[in-house]
This record gives structure tokens, C-alpha cells and sequence, in this order.
């Protein structure tokens, strides 16, 4: 089993102690909660009469649900507004923090903890969303967690889990203009599959993610889970600390130096014992995109699409149910393929610097005839500090749609869906059949820069190309 790695540490820290069954039961630093994943856990906290002893360590939000577009109320939708009203109502009678649309800071879960400074190294945070692990990108043990585990935690700050092992991925050298964080993680995925990970935490480590910033970095650990990871988590560094200092919930003054402090003996020792390691050259990824219907269906833009007989025996079958469905054929070019939609957002893309990068591909460009594109930023103060650039602008110039902060057509619980057969370029994170709203829709996942180059030549197209 691994020893001394920031994993272990954390979760020593953090252990009340180990039960009959051998798991640990686990103090949880931080819990966040929305209005999808919460009515069900509040209404059982109800029914056994309990409380929330520490609403302190909860922060509540909508995304899932709530349009991009038309936000008055009541909501269009009757579940979205009644969804809405139980998590306005519960955080109101249990004291939580709760930042709701229109308050500046309401925005996507995994966007708004980290922006705030309320995710910080060394912490254990609990979400009831997959994406949780996008907070380890700050040296947290982050993970989702189901329904009844967002009750225990509402209930007992706790959560009773089985140790991980931990695996070591390490990138090293210059990513190749043209090549993001999302490319990074798409070919990790790629290589190790999307159940690599089961049983593991992932510890990203290498030259490649210390170059990195925050919102990289983030990127990557948003979709550890993607590739079977439980949670995927990065060492802080200075970059860590520069990213926190001064934001709304950092440690101040004394406070601050002490923290730096702690935070950099939670660094994997450089001894640490890894149950597996695995080592990746950044010269070898390129603009990668998914041809398929998992995240590991996924190759280099200027790649072919694989035929059966290239792929292992046991991904045979899903590759052919996914040349079905994706209506592509094995052996034919991914680049040039045609697309309706073009999504820039969500927890894995909707950040400034993931605007602020699209921006410059968009400006003096226009969206393809026929192609709906449009921009989600992934908070409400993602969006003003967008607007304050000019970000919008921009994007709006070249025929994007300029929305309002929310989960968006990621997941399609709101009114952002496909239509039909629609093949749509998403800079998000799953490309399930039906992710996006249509039982039939198709989704491309790439980089916010690749889903800029598809929307304005109409069909997917290396970057680099946008580049010359």
C-alpha cells in the first residue's frame, strides 16, 4: 500500500477511526451540496428528526437546473422551481451558506468553492456530483458522493469510505501550441481507460502539471473520475498559493503563513511509496477529441478513427456500439466532420481562462452558417470578470451566444439540450449516450479552443490550423 504520499496524510489527518467492517470513518472538511443530489437527503435528516450540526462546513448553490437564458420565476420548468424552492428552503432552516442566482457569486459547484478560497489544500471535500475530484487540484482528497453519503455527511460531518490505493501518472515537458489541459487528461483517459482507475486515487504529478495554472490543473483532476479514478489530486505548490492568497475565504496574515506552512508538509514526501506509477511524454499529445461514446474513445485530431481490429479484444464490443450510434466509420479522419452545436462551459471548462483563451480564437471570426455556439460562464463572477474584458464582446461579434452561469448543456437538465441527431462539439466532460439532452444526440468532447475552431468552420478541425 502507498505510504507517505499527501493522500495518506490527508486521510490520516482526517480519520476518527476504523470500524468493524475496515472502513475508515472519515471527518469531512467541506461539503458542498445543490439543488439536484440534496431535497432527497434533507427530507430523510427530517424524518429522523436530526439536525445539521455544522452548516458552517456546508455551501450550497444551484447549477444543475437553472437556465442559462430566461431566470425569473417562478421557473419555467415546475421541477427545475421546485427543486429550486426545497434547497432555498433547506439551507434557510438549517443556516447554510447559500448562494443563489442573481446573489454574484452563484455559479457551478466546482467553480465557485475554488474561485472563493473555500477549497484548500490539505482538505477533505465531499460533493453529491461525480466532478468532486476537480477540487484536488489544490492538494484536497475530493470525491462524489450518492443521496444517502450527502445525508450521513449533512448529519454527522462524516462519511464512512475504504481506503484507496494511489497511483502515480506523471507528465513530463511542453505542452505543443495548440495543446490544453483537456488534451492532457483526454489522453490519459485514452491510454488507461475509463475503469484504470477503479480502486484508486490519482496523484498527477510531473513538469507538465507544475507549468500548469490553477485553472489547468483543475481541468485535469475534473476528470480523474472519468478515467474510473475515485479522485484525482495535485501537490500544492507556489502556484497553489498565489492562486488562494487573498481570496474571500483564504487565511489571513498570521493565519496565512501558518497554513503555507502546513500546506507544504502535505507534500507527497519524495520517498512516498506508490502502489503503481505510470509516465507520459507531453511531446507525444496533441489536440485530442472523442470519437466515441465513452472518454476513452478518444484520439488525436489528425488521427484516424480506430478499426476493431486495432482495439483490445474487451473494448471490441463498445467500439462497434459506438460506430453505430456516433454514425462514424472505423478508419475514416475524425477532422472534418460536421456539427450542429458548439458548447464552450462547464465544471471541466468554464473558467476565465478557459474564456479568455477561446476569446482569442474567436476574435475576428464568425460562427459557421447552420452551427448554434454558445458560451456558459462557469460562475457569476466568471461572467462579470469576462464582461469586464470584453470577453463577451468578442464572443458575441463572431455569433456566439453570451449566457448566464449554470451546468448548461454539460448534462442537459435545464433547457440547453440537442435536438435529434445533432452532433455537438462540448467542451465538457462525458460524451454518454444522451448526456446532452437528446436520447439520439452525439457529443464530441474536446478542448474550449478545439469547440472555438469546430464553430467556426462548421465542422472539427485542428486548432493549430487557426493558429498560422
Amino acid at each position: 500500500m502507498s505510504k507517505n504520499t499527501l493522500f495518506d496524510k490527508v486521510w490520516s489527518a482526517h480519520t476518527v477511526g476504523v470500524l468493524p467492517s475496515g472502513q475508515t470513518q472519515l471527518f469531512i472538511g467541506l461539503h458542498l451540496i445543490h439543488e439536484v443530489t440534496s431535497p432527497q437527503a434533507f427530507a430523510m435528516l427530517r424524518d429522523r428528526g436530526l439536525k445539521v450540526p455544522y452548516p458552517e462546513r456546508t455551501v450550497a448553490t444551484v447549477d444543475h437546473i437553472v437556465p442559462t437564458e430566461d431566470r425569473s420565476r417562478p421557473l419555467a420548468d415546475s421541477l427545475a422551481e421546485e427543486m429550486m424552492q426545497h434547497l432555498e428552503n433547506n439551507t434557510k432552516e438549517h443556516g447554510i451558506r447559500f448562494y443563489n442566482v442573481g446573489s454574484g457569486s452563484q455559479g457551478i459547484v466546482h467553480v465557485i468553492a475554488p474561485e472563493q478560497g473555500l477549497t484548500q489544500p490539505g482538505m477533505t471535500i465531499a460533493c453529491g456530483d461525480s466532478h468532486t475530484s476537480t477540487h484536488g487540484a489544490f492538494g484536497a482528497i475530493a470525491f462524489g458522493i450518492g443521496t444517502s453519503q450527502v445525508r450521513d455527511v449533512l448529519a454527522s460531518q462524516t462519511l464512512a469510505l475504504g481506503k484507496l490505493k494511489v497511483r502515480k501518472i506523471e507528465v513530463n515537458g511542453t505542452l505543443q501550441p495548440g495543446v490544453y489541459a483537456k488534451d492532457v487528461i483526454l489522453h490519459i483517459i485514452r491510454k488507461l481507460g475509463v475503469k484504470g482507475g477503479v480502486g484508486y486515487a490519482y496523484e498527477f504529478a510531473g513538469t507538465t502539471f507544475e507549468q500548469m495554472d490553477m485553472e489547468a490543473r483543475m481541468t485535469v483532476c475534473n476528470m480523474a473520475i472519468e478515467g474510473g479514478a475515485r479522485c484525482g489530486y495535485i501537490n500544492p505548490d507556489r502556484v497553489t498559493y498565489d492562486y488562494l492568497k487573498e481570496r474571500d475565504f483564504a487565511p489571513k496574515d498570521a493565519d496565512w503563513d501558518r497554513a503555507v506552512a502546513w500546506w507544504e508538509s502535505l507534500r507527497s514526501d519524495k520517498n512516498a511509496q506508490y502502489d503503481d506509477a505510470i509516465v507520459f511524454d507531453a511531446a507525444e499529445i496533441a489536440p485530442t477529441v472523442t470519437w466515441g461514446i465513452t472518454p476513452a474513445q478518444g484520439i488525436g485530431v489528425n488521427e484516424p478513427i480506430p478499426t476493431v481490429a486495432q482495439m483490445p479484444v474487451d473494448e471490441r464490443a463498445i467500439a462497434e456500439e459506438a460506430y453505430q450510434y456516433m454514425d462514424l466509420s472505423p478508419g475514416a479522419p475524425i477532422i472534418g466532420t460536421k456539427v450542429d452545436v458548439c458548447f464552450v462551459g462547464s465544471c471541466t471548462n468554464g473558467r476565465i481562462t478557459d474564456l479568455r483563451e477561446a476569446a482569442k480564437f474567436a476574435a475576428g471570426k464568425q460562427v459557421a452558417t447552420g452551427v448554434k455556439a454558445f458560451i456558459v460562464p462557469g460562475s457569476e463572477r466568471v461572467k462579470k470578470q469576462a464582461e469586464a474584458e470584453g470577453l463577451d464582446v468578442v464572443f458575441k461579434n463572431a455569433g456566439f451566444e453570451w449566457r448566464e452561469a449554470g451546468c448548461s448543456m454539460c448534462l442537459a437538465m435545464n433547457p440547453d439540450k440537442l435536438v435529434g441527431r445533432q452532433l455537438s462539439a462540448s467542451s465538457s466532460n462525458r460524451n454518454f449516450k444522451g448526456r446532452q439532452g437528446s436520447s439520439s444526440g452525439r457529443t464530441l468532447l474536446m478542448s474550449p479552443v478545439m469547440v472555438i475552431a469546430a464553430a467556426v468552420t462548421g465542422k472539427v478541425t485542428d486548432v493549430r490550423e487557426l493558429m498560422n
